[in-house]
């Protein structure tokens, strides 16, 4: 259903969309020529390689990690421990860092901008073991012991939304790697889900906070009263009776990884095609209007790995914090079916003042799915935040911390930054 709804959007686009390049085009072909595997040097083999394939292919060492949660499912991570061209010897004393993904995406998210763009790239030059995680449901991420996701008319699978990332997953690849690495503790950065549900494990799984040095929020999702996203406002009072449906008829996935995905990418996003302003569009619709970061000449690759898949729970889940303007549990739909999960016929409110880690909250004013008062409030309700750190640039969008062309600039140093004083003060 959903890959015929794109199609009639981009039906009911092409009359008015126009051919054009990509501006940036020019910019990146030179640099292709001057400065060897820096960026992506080949659009459509990168569009076609997994993630351990694409970290391979630009020199830098890989490591693919299976973790199995408490209730069953086996969740893929991709690890770089050291550089290429800089802190490029395996060190166990390096410290570690947990890079985890939004809703849709993947660890591929990370990377697939190439070296000097990707924060997986970025991370493991300025000596970070990186730890790439990937939630429940996901491409890299949709096995399970006993279930099957593939199951007909079963969603058993698929009966999950955030709150089971944020309790059961990132304890599970915590601890995962705290064993693997020897250290202690570790550093976190998440984008949009990343930190929802990192916020989740704080308030629900209290004991990890101490397991953390540092929490960098990248886009942070809890509250969404102000979000100004027309779909998910149009969605989010019918989220829990969609979920319910779908579920009805067999149906718990939402926008899977698909080999579709990758041919319209490189059939309608490349430069020079009259489809492209609509691939840019699609984003724009998505995560705020920011035509100076994107970079449409890797339009390809981006569509090629994202979506990654996800549960239709997942999503009914922020639907239903627009819908309540609160940040609590899921809700089940009705006061017999919550009491008898929680104990009360309405779903409990997460308990920020129990995230006591120290978290520092990165956002941006363009940013229409992390609007600032929703912001404002999280930080006012953190156990121990230590600093919001506003992007200097307006229209800085919810994508552009993994695609802007300007992240590293703009983010990511300011996180590498912190990440490095707090090490070495340690």
């Amino acid at each position: 259903m959903l890959r015929v709804e794109l199609l009639v959007v981009i039906a009911t686009c092409l009359s008015v969309a126009v051919a054009r390049s990509s501006p940036q085009a020019r910019n990146i072909q030179e640099l292709f020529k001057n400065i060897e595997t820096r960026y992506s040097d080949n659009i459509y083999e990168d569009a076609n390689l997994d993630v351990p394939a694409l970290i391979t292919k630009y020199g830098y060492p890989v490591e693919e990690h299976s973790v199995t949660t408490e209730d069953g499912y086996i969740l893929g991570m991709h690890r770089i421990p050291y550089g290429r061209d800089a802190n490029n010897v395996a060190n166990q004393n390096k410290p570690v860092v947990l890079v985890m993904h939004g809703l849709l995406c993947s660890s591929a998210d990370f990377i697939l901008m190439g070296p000097g763009s990707g924060l997986g790239y970025i991370l493991a030059e300025e000596g970070f073991d990186v730890w790439l995680g990937n939630s429940r449901g996901n491409y890299y991420s949709r096995k399970h012991v006993t279930l099957n996701p593939d199951a007909i008319l079963n969603t058993e699978f698929w009966q999950f939304s955030y709150d089971d990332i944020g309790n059961m997953d990132l304890p599970a690849m915590i601890d995962y790697i705290l064993d693997t690495t020897g250290v202690e503790k570790l550093h976190y950065v998440g984008h949009s889900q990343g930190t929802t549900s990192y916020f989740v494990m704080g308030a629900m799984r209290p004991e990890y906070n101490d397991k953390i040095i540092s929490m960098h929020a990248l886009a942070p999702v809890a509250y969404m009263a102000h979000n100004e996203n027309l779909l998910l406002n149009a969605l989010a009072p019918f989220s829990t009776e969609v979920e319910t449906i779908s579920s009805l008829v067999g149906v718990g996935e939402f926008m899977p990884h698909s080999i579709i995905f990758t041919w319209a990418g490189e059939a309608m996003c490349r430069d020079e095609v009259v489809f492209q302003p609509i691939c840019s569009n699609i984003l724009f619709l998505i995560g705020g209007w920011d035509e100076a970061q994107l970079n449409t000449t890797m339009m390809p690759v981006i569509f090629a790995h994202t979506p990654a898949g996800a549960s239709v729970k997942q999503l009914a889940h922020y639907g239903q914090g627009i819908a309540a303007k609160g940040f609590r549990r899921y809700d089940y739909g009705t006061n017999l079916a919550n009491y008898l999960q929680y104990g009360s016929f309405t779903p409990p409110s997460y308990d920020l003042s129990k995230v006591t880690s120290p978290v520092y909250l990165h956002y941006s004013t363009g940013d229409p799915l992390a609007e600032v008062p929703d912001v404002e409030t999280l930080f006012s309700e953190l156990g121990n935040p230590m600093g919001m750190y506003l992007v200097p640039l307006e229209k800085f969008s919810h994508v552009d911390y993994m695609y802007g062309i300007n992240a590293k600039e703009l983010v990511y140093d300011e996180v590498v930054n912190i990440m490095k004083s707090l090490d070495a003060s340690a």
